[in-house]
């Protein structure tokens, strides 16, 4: 609530020297980044609501990206910075007196991007749209005009796009030993108590784990361990038993590692950028 309301009032939200998010304000991030409301009663009154709708951009700033959770790591765009040595640091005052030099150029660069991607938007084709595909259609779009070629886009946020699924992998003790439980089979098939029998490890890095727990942590990794090559499917109940099953598949050539030539045959952009500035 009181996240959707700050991002009422923003143009963007910005937390800072972040370690770990609870599953609730995780979730709220991944809604506000591809949009999201609320509504609550108003104050003092007995029969009208004030509706809070928003969709923002986010900074999260941090050491470990192993504290977010699956959702919000597939929303992002991980950067990772290199340390700045001790005869490097700058202070306040420099850095500002620096970014009012260059920001007018900054500023101009921006607007450049946004003129070519309203008018590249509806030539833009790419034959594989990502999970953020209108993100990735429009910054597509705008890249000829900030000194990209056509192509260059796609492949960067693909191979980001793997980063945050190996960290997801790595930060999820569920998705690991599913992951390692299915790197000697083709296909399992079972109740989530068998399953959690055959995960043995898993008791090792969690503790103790309940059925109705290990069934919610495999619809989160969904997604994360598809793009390992490792599907999962729930099942309709099972006839004369009545049991709940769940099938695991595992593709090996469904795993593929993000190419230059790859992703320029993807992209199809009929626009021309005008003026494109070094």
């Amino acid at each position: 609530r009181d996240l959707m309301i700050s991002a009422s009032r923003s143009h963007m939200l910005a937390f800072d020297n972040i370690s770990h998010l609870d599953s609730r304000l995780s979730d709220a991030l991944c809604r506000l980044a591809t949009g999201g409301g609320m509504a609550i009663r108003t104050l003092y009154k007995d029969d009208e609501e004030t509706i809070f709708d928003a969709q923002r951009p986010v900074l999260l700033n941090g050491i470990d990206n192993g504290g977010f959770n699956e959702d919000l790591l597939h929303r992002m765009v991980i950067l990772s910075l290199p340390e700045i040595g001790e005869n490097k640091r700058k202070d306040e005052a420099l850095l500002r007196k620096e970014f009012e030099a260059v920001k007018p150029q900054v500023l101009g660069a921006l607007l450049n991007g946004v003129s070519a991607a309203l008018k590249n938007l509806p030539t833009v084709k790419l034959d594989n749209k990502p999970r953020m595909a209108d993100f990735a259609i429009a910054a597509t779009a705008a890249e000829c005009a900030l000194g990209f070629k056509p192509g260059d886009f796609i492949y960067a946020y693909n191979r980001n796009r793997k980063d945050a699924s190996d960290i997801a992998l790595e930060s999820s003790p569920v998705a690991t030993a599913v992951y390692e439980f299915m790197q000697k089979k083709n296909e399992w098939a079972g109740t989530t108590a068998e399953l959690l029998k055959s995960l043995k490890c898993l008791q090792e890095r969690t503790g103790p784990m309940t059925t109705r727990g290990l069934s919610s942590a495999l619809e989160r990794s969904k997604p994360n361990l598809r793009s390992f090559g490792i599907r999962i499917q729930r099942l309709p109940r099972e006839g004369g038993t009545g049991r709940r099953l769940f099938r695991l598949e595992r593709r090996p050539e469904a795993v593929s590692q993000p190419s230059q030539a790859q992703s320029e045959q993807q992209v199809a952009c009929d626009g021309v950028c005008d003026g494109r500035r070094d």
